[in-house]
């Protein structure tokens, strides 16, 4: 068994649209979810989320409370990732230019409620979390799609 991952992922809001972003090399997945990913021992999981929102997007955010803890796991494989979704907002008055300077995300979308429930995404507790009125939410071991 491989060991537990932990991660941290943003959940923002602009003009009532959420930032998902799809990391698939190649676009070989149409999979979408929220910006973040693995936390380094030694930082908290708000500067975790900061680094990786950056490396991802090219945007500064700030953090706030967890709306959501979501667990994943492929049993076949032996994955199990524990996510912490964060709202999050985006910091100064610069405009919005998505650019992933790591070369890990490569494709971007801003999408309504209407739209998530359209596109292919994971968690599958997402716009509950996001635009419920919940304080947080526990999703447990939702199993992971290839």
């Amino acid at each position: 068994m491989k060991p537990l991952r932990l991660a941290a992922r943003a959940a923002i809001l602009r003009d009532d649209r959420l930032l998902l972003v799809n990391a698939y090399p190649g676009q070989q997945s149409d999979l979408w979810c929220l910006p973040g990913g693995g936390v380094e021992p030694g930082q908290s999981l708000p500067e975790n989320l900061i680094r990786e929102v950056a490396e991802e997007t090219g945007l500064a955010i700030t953090v706030s409370a967890p709306i959501l803890v979501n667990e994943f796991h492929d049993p076949e494989r032996g994955f199990h990732q524990v996510e912490i979704i964060f709202r999050a907002r985006l910091t100064g008055n610069a405009g919005i230019v998505l650019e992933d300077p790591e070369k890990v995300v490569n494709r971007f979308t801003w999408a309504t409620r209407a739209d998530l429930a359209r596109l292919r995404h994971k968690p599958g507790m997402l716009a509950r979390a996001v635009w419920g009125q919940h304080a947080a939410w526990y999703d447990p071991l939702e199993r992971i799609v290839r």
